[in-house]
């Protein structure tokens, strides 16, 4: 197997030595300059997509905490698929998960199916404390700031968005030259 790290020659002998290989790979894989580059060309276009939209927002208007209080706002399966969307394009989920997620999963995976389940489920539950958290900060801080200043919140976050972007894409540009 050309390419293959001289330790993954027998890897298949067992699920852990699989694992452990298959997480030599993705690391080789993402530490690549030109999957690196390009990860964060669309990374940064993403969230350049993002701040255009928050800015705009913010000089428009068009975002209202009122239309929330009034029970105007999006349903459960909207947020869910928005969810599942910025996740599966935010470059950091995919690096955690290519990375230390491989990582942490073929560690669990030395203690059997059981260490997987119980990775799982505290990954699953850490999510929870911690959305639940900042969900309930923001149900409460919405009763403390206007409209207006919402909106003004909405554009500064908007502009550093926009301006994360632009790093990203410099670097995703960097990484592609150098590669």
């Amino acid at each position: 197997m050309d390419g293959w790290p001289a330790d993954c020659a027998g890897a298949w002998n067992s699920g852990a030595d699989a694992g452990h290989c298959y997480d030599l790979r993705l690391r080789d894989f993402f530490s690549r300059p030109a999957v690196a580059g390009i990860i964060g060309l669309f990374g940064g276009a993403f969230l350049a997509w993002m701040g255009y939209g928050m800015i705009k927002s913010g000089i428009e208007k068009t975002v209202s905490l009122s239309e929330q209080k009034n029970g105007k706002s999006f349903g459960i399966e909207n947020l869910v698929l928005a969810g599942i969307i910025v996740s599966a394009t935010n470059p950091y989920f995919i690096m955690w998960w290519a990375s230390t997620g491989m990582e942490s999963v073929r560690q669990a995976y030395e203690f059997g199916l059981i260490g997987v389940l119980c990775f799982y489920a505290g990954h699953i539950m850490s999510d929870f404390v911690w959305y639940t958290s900042v969900s309930v900060a923001f149900a409460g801080g919405r009763k403390l700031i206007s409209d207006t200043l919402y909106c003004r919140i909405v554009l500064v976050l908007g502009i550093f968005i926009a301006a994360f972007s632009v790093y990203f894409m410099t670097s995703g540009i960097k990484m592609l030259v150098a590669g």
